[in-house]
């Protein structure tokens, strides 16, 4: 059968590649031997619908255990533990991304024989998860205290079994290949044991106290909060001006001293007035008293380095138990602390009687309104400043001096610091070692307590009756220093509960058994890497490094992958306020799992925040379907082809045979074994955003749109050893592409490879993800080829863009004549089938000069890697034709111009209209300049054509 006749029996499947559309039909080729569910016995669908394809494959996943991963001391360990997310939670675009690049790496890894787990598990979310449960309870009309501590704790546990596993199912449609069979939870039996243990070692180190502090109060959530878990938002507020009068004012001098404040309601409990020791304008004060007004008790102004002279007044009013700074100069200089607002945020009976019971709103209202009747209030400014609110429920925190347990920090920091100096942890991007030591450089006393009822509570004892007080892991019976017994309610627990970050610091070796000395710990520990988000360094990252070194000898991972925020299409943060959410579950239903991943990924740098804009996730399907369509082409030419050699041998069949290959098959897999090269390095640098732009490249651009194009004609050709070279050429670029693709996308790429035939006698893995990952080798590489194939590229896309901008037809064979230097005219002359094919040419019509040689007078030109093209113009189009239609866009490109050149020319528009309006106005009169310029010259090389073919 000849060449022509082949093509036009293709015709239809060359139109499916180009349009992802029409119908093709593939040869049904031997599945895998491993007996799975004989899917890739079936023809292969005409269109690729993700929801058949994930659902089923994650099934068959996860019957074959392929997920999970046993201790095996002979093979190298690669190790991860997800970010455990909160069991309350649903899967949001950052989920998603985090877990994306997770299952990437661990994928990968898992392909290149690493003995590979992931640790999945959830955070019980102390303060979110009993919020939930109290809104519950809230609609049937009861509250927690109704219930008491031991049934509300047993309608929480109802809860997290009713709704628990909704985030593990969520990550599982994302494709997370994570060791579902070692899931842990941070309130499971094991986790619980490894928490009370590390408390009880710190409490007897000294390292865990109890002290009255200044702590953040959140009077919504009713509990402490640590200072990471206050987001301080800028807000529009009032500086106020306060006179505070002078005890026993000299004649001659000021009779007060003037204070600026933004919280004038706590002025109530000020036990002093500071000023800077440097400040000349209140040097003869310090060491004097001034009178507190409206409570007209006597406090003392004194000089500390704190104070800023260039705010407000340089005087400040101090209240000790209701600001972490006035806080600290009240124990410097011994001032008294009174509690003026209670964990209501209400006025308590401290204050004046006027006062009491007050909101913190309405006290400063009625406060100012007094100060104001009685002269003390002199002016009021305008204020934007930063202030905290509950990262929970978003209520404006109250300082509060309370009893609170504590974490002594700088002990624990200073090996982090110097594990980090040392090299014994990476951080990607680098820039991020210098936050996290900055931060630890830095580091204050962790406030561990919370008034809550769910989460581990505080394993320390009280006994009433001789006043002795012991931490211990397991629950006692009596009390070890007068035998008082628990039953006798004489001995009582501390009713507060850790802080939901105290066991999420233990999760790297609470996950693998710790404190047992397990062969998991052995094995996995330190973890390889750690993925997560730059947010959350400081709750999370730095305190799992501190409780690593302390109970484990070393740090919890090797490496730290930082990555930024998934952002809306305008670059906001995404938010419930904001109503910009994306949920990830509706992206997957409608674009698949494969699509999603690969956005979220492609083109993004480590630790940039990543823009979610809809036309990307659009792109990312395309881009499967283009895979798919490929693949579909690939396996109905595939038919009845059993592959000579396995990919492993391959480069050497490649070595032996080179001057028998097509010169597109050495093209292809030189430019394969170049991209496989690059990829390798960019997942070894972290970098997936260019290892996803690579693979996107090399398969869209090089593999599909012109190696499948320029395999063709051999591929249609009859039967012999060149076509079945091209087949196993073909073989084994595609199996090797989805192997590369499989860590980003391994739904698609599973569903194809297990369709792809293996070679004879040959026993391929059970699946894609656990067949060995492809391995570039120097015998692959043919710098001439790709040398060669450029040539043809670009010689091949400067001839398209002549035809499309002459609007020449697409089935319209045209003449062309080639000018180069020899050596470029024998790869052109060698090649003139694909020039015929891919670029549309008349193989009559071809004509090659050396650069000497007369150039033709009227034809479209172009000049492409060294070679001068010419296409003669009376072939390419109907010239009278081609005339009117230019004649006319020509009119209304002069006419859109002189209206714009008009409207520049009137002043008035100039000066008045926006600047940008006018900038707009210039673009435009410059973009119909150029565009009547190009038509003139067209018209011209038509007219010239014309006289020669009259």
């Amino acid at each position: 059968m000849g060449l022509d006749t082949e093509a036009s029996r293709h015709l239809a499947e060359t139109e499916v590649l180009r349009t992802g559309g029409g119908e093709a039909r593939s040869g049904s080729v031997r599945g895998n031997e491993a007996g799975h569910t004989g899917t890739a016995a079936e023809p292969l669908p005409k269109t690729f619908d993700p929801k058949q394809v994930e659902r089923r494959w994650y099934e068959f996943w996860l019957k074959n255990r392929l997920f999970h991963a046993e201790v095996d001391p002979t093979r190298e360990p690669f190790s991860m533990v997800i970010p455990p997310p909160n069991v309350t939670g649903q899967l949001h675009m950052g989920h998603a991304l985090d877990n994306t690049m997770q299952d990437i790496f661990v994928r990968w890894e898992r392909m290149r024989g690493k003995n590979a787990v992931w640790i999945p598990g959830t955070d019980h979310a102390g303060i979110a998860t009993q919020i939930r449960v109290e809104e519950e309870l809230a609609k049937e009309g009861k509250s927690r205290y109704d219930l008491g501590r031991e049934k509300f704790l047993e309608r929480v546990w109802a809860w997290k079994e009713h709704y628990g596993h909704r985030i593990i199912e969520q990550l599982q449609r994302l494709g997370s290949s994570c060791d579902w069979d070692r899931e842990r939870f941070t309130m499971d039996e094991g986790c619980s044991r490894a928490v009370r243990e590390v408390f009880v070692r710190l409490y007897e180190k000294g390292l865990i106290y109890q002290g009255d502090y200044i702590i953040n109060w959140c009077p919504r959530c009713r509990t402490a909060l640590s200072d990471i878990e206050v987001e301080h938002e800028e807000v529009d507020a009032q500086l106020y001006y306060i006179r505070y009068p002078l005890v026993r004012a000299a004649a001659g001098e000021p009779e007060y001293i003037m204070v600026a404040t933004t919280r004038p309601e706590t002025m109530l409990g000020d036990t002093g007035v500071a000023v800077n020791p440097n400040d000349k304008r209140y040097a003869h004060l310090v060491g004097r008293k001034a009178i507190l007004p409206l409570v007209w008790r006597e406090i003392p102004i004194f000089a500390d380095d704190y104070v800023d002279p260039a705010f407000g007044t340089g005087a400040v009013k101090v209240t000790p138990a209701h600001d972490p700074n006035d806080f600290e100069m009240g124990r410097r200089h011994g001032l008294g602390m009174i509690k003026v607002i209670d964990e209501d945020a209400r006025l308590t009976d401290a204050v004046p009687a006027a006062y009491r019971g007050l909101t913190r709103e309405e006290a400063r209202r009625k406060v100012l309104a007094d100060l104001e009747a009685e002269g003390y209030l002199v002016r009021v400014e305008p204020l934007r400043h930063a202030v905290g609110h509950c990262q929970r429920c978003g209520t404006i925190v109250e300082p509060l001096v309370s009893k609170q347990w504590f974490v002594r920090m700088k002990p624990l920091a200073e090996p982090a610091l110097a594990a980090v100096r040392a090299g014994k942890i990476r951080f990607v991007p680098e820039r991020f070692t210098t936050l996290f030591n900055n931060w630890v450089e830095n580091v204050r006393d962790w406030c561990i307590s919370r008034q809550l009822w769910w989460g581990h509570r505080i394993p320390v004892w009280y006994c009433d009756a001789c006043g002795h007080q012991w931490a211990t892991v397991t629950d006692p019976v009596a009390c070890p220093r007068c035998a008082a017994t628990v039953g006798g309610g004489q001995v009582r627990q501390d009713p507060d509960v850790l802080d939901t970050w105290f066991s999420s610091a233990l999760w790297p070796f609470s996950t693998m058994g710790w404190p047992e000395k397990t062969p998991e710990l052995c094995h996995w520990y330190p973890t390889t890497l750690l993925v997560t988000g730059f947010d959350i360094i400081f709750f999370w990252v730095a305190r799992m490094v501190f409780m690593g070194l302390e109970f484990m000898g070393d740090v919890p991972f090797r490496t730290v992958l930082i990555h930024g925020l998934v952002r809306d299409a305008l670059g906001r943060k995404m938010s419930k306020s904001l109503g910009n959410g994306i949920d990830p579950i509706d992206v997957i239903e409608e674009y698949g799992a494969d699509a999603l991943r690969f956005t979220l990924v492609n083109g993004v740098g480590p630790g940039n925040d990543m823009r979610y804009v809809p036309e990307r996730v659009e792109a990312a399907r395309n881009f499967a379907n283009k895979i798919w369509n490929a693949s579909r082409f690939a396996l109905l030419n595939l038919e009845g082809f059993q592959p000579s050699v396995d990919e492993s041998e391959m480069p050497g069949w490649v070595a032996a045979y080179r001057e028998k290959l097509a010169l597109a098959d050495r093209w292809i897999l030189s430019r394969w074994n170049s991209a496989l090269t690059e990829l390798t390095r960019h997942l070894e640098q972290y970098d997936l955003g260019e290892a996803a732009r690579e693979l996107y490249d090399f398969i869209w651009d090089e593999l599909c749109d012109w190696y499948i194009e320029m395999s063709k004609p051999r591929l249609y050709g009859a039967a012999g050893p060149e076509r079945e070279a091209s087949r196993q050429v073909l073989w084994f670029v595609l199996r090797g592409t989805l192997e590369m693709l499989h860590p980003f996308m391994p739904f698609i790429t599973e569903e194809l490879w297990q369709r792809l035939p293996s070679p004879a006698g040959g026993k391929r893995p059970i699946s894609i993800m656990v067949n060995p990952w492809p391995k570039p080798d120097e015998r692959l590489h043919d710098a001439e080829a790709e040398q060669k194939v450029n040539l043809l590229r670009e010689t091949i896309t400067a001839i398209r863009n002549i035809r499309a901008e002459m609007q020449v037809p697409p089935g319209r064979r045209v003449q062309a004549i080639f000018h180069a230097e020899p050596d470029k005219v024998k790869v052109l002359q060698e090649s003139a089938v694909l020039l015929e094919q891919l670029a549309g040419l008349d193989r009559q019509g071809l004509a090659f000069a050396g650069l000497a040689a007369e150039r033709p007078r009227e034809a479209a030109a172009a000049v492409a890697g060294g070679v001068e093209i010419y296409l003669p113009l009376a072939g390419l189009v109907d010239l009278e034709s081609e005339r009117a239609r230019l004649e006319k866009e020509l009119a209304e490109a002069r006419a859109e111009a002189e209206r714009s050149a008009q409207r520049l020319a009137d002043e008035r528009f100039v000066t008045r209209a926006p600047q940008a309006v006018v900038e707009r106005e210039r673009e435009r009169l410059a973009r119909y300049q150029a565009t009547v310029a190009k038509l003139e010259a067209r018209l011209k090389m038509l007219e010239s054509a014309a006289g020669s073919s009259r």
